[in-house]
């Protein structure tokens, strides 16, 4: 899939002089990358980019961007034919428990397929918030 439009980015205010660095992300890992792999966590959403921020505890100080992006390939993690097509589950995609598979093994089960989309030459996968990023009210 094609993405053109506005994302939303939410990040310490540590990382806001290279917004575009992934070098949070890199260092301690994400959702859907390992430690050592830069990523950009982006949204539609500006409530999406602060809440997915700000998932462990309360609002930390936090610094929004806008970008508009035009990206392509995007992998659709909402389709479940494209993932059926990878051989992949929608629920691995989504379990909460990916830090822990990173402290046990290296990387998430999440982590390495986003790793396999990488190899294949996707700039991207589009998901759905993460649960704890979904229970937060505002």
């Amino acid at each position: 899939m094609r993405f053109q439009g506005i994302l939303y980015r939410a990040l310490n205010p540590m990382r806001a002089r290279e917004p575009l660095s992934g070098e949070g992300a890199r260092l301690y890992g994400g959702r859907f990358n390992p430690r050592g792999t830069p990523a950009l966590y982006t949204s539609m959403s500006v409530l999406t980019a602060i809440r997915e921020a700000n998932q462990a505890g309360s609002l930390q100080p936090t610094t929004l961007i806008s970008l508009e992006a035009e990206l392509d390939p995007i992998f659709d993690a909402e389709d479940p034919a494209e993932l059926a097509a990878k051989g992949i589950d929608h629920a691995l995609l989504g379990q909460g428990d990916w830090r822990l598979q990173m402290r046990r093994s290296g990387t998430s089960a999440g982590q390495d397929f986003v790793l396999r989309l990488i190899a294949e030459g996707y700039h991207g996968c589009a998901s759905e918030a993460s649960p704890k990023a979904r229970a937060v009210p505002i």
